[in-house]
C-alpha cells in the first residue's frame, strides 16, 4: 500500500496528535535529567590568544557537580563475612572409601 504523493507534503493541523507531531513536540522539550547541563554549567573551551592556545576547563553548578567517589555499591562487590584463617594439617590421613 503506497501513499499518494499529494498527501506526503500536506501540513499538519495545529492541534494534530499524530505520531510525527508528538515526536516533534517531545524532542523539543528539554531533558529533565541530572546529567543535562544547565545555563550555569560552563563547557570546556579552547581559544587562540596571542598565538597561544588557552584551555578553559569545564565547570558545573552545584546541582550537576559529579560525586568525587563512586556510589557505595561499587566499593564492595561481595562481602562473605570474616575471613576464615588457613590452618595447615600436618597429620597424615587416609581416604575412606
Amino acid at each position: 500500500m503506497s501513499i499518494p504523493a499529494k498527501y506526503l507534503r500536506l501540513s499538519h493541523a495545529p492541534n494534530c496528535d499524530c505520531s510525527v507531531c508528538w515526536s516533534r513536540a517531545a524532542t523539543a522539550q528539554p531533558a529533565l535529567s541530572r546529567s543535562t547541563p544547565c545555563d550555569q554549567c560552563r563547557p570546556a573551551s579552547v581559544q587562540l590568544v596571542d598565538g597561544r592556545w588557552q584551555v578553559t576547563p569545564r565547570s558545573f553548578c552545584a546541582k550537576h557537580e559529579p560525586n568525587a567517589r563512586p556510589p557505595k555499591y561499587w566499593s564492595v562487590v561481595l562481602d562473605t563475612g570474616r575471613p576464615t584463617p588457613y590452618v595447615p594439617i600436618h597429620e597424615p590421613f587416609e581416604l575412606v572409601g
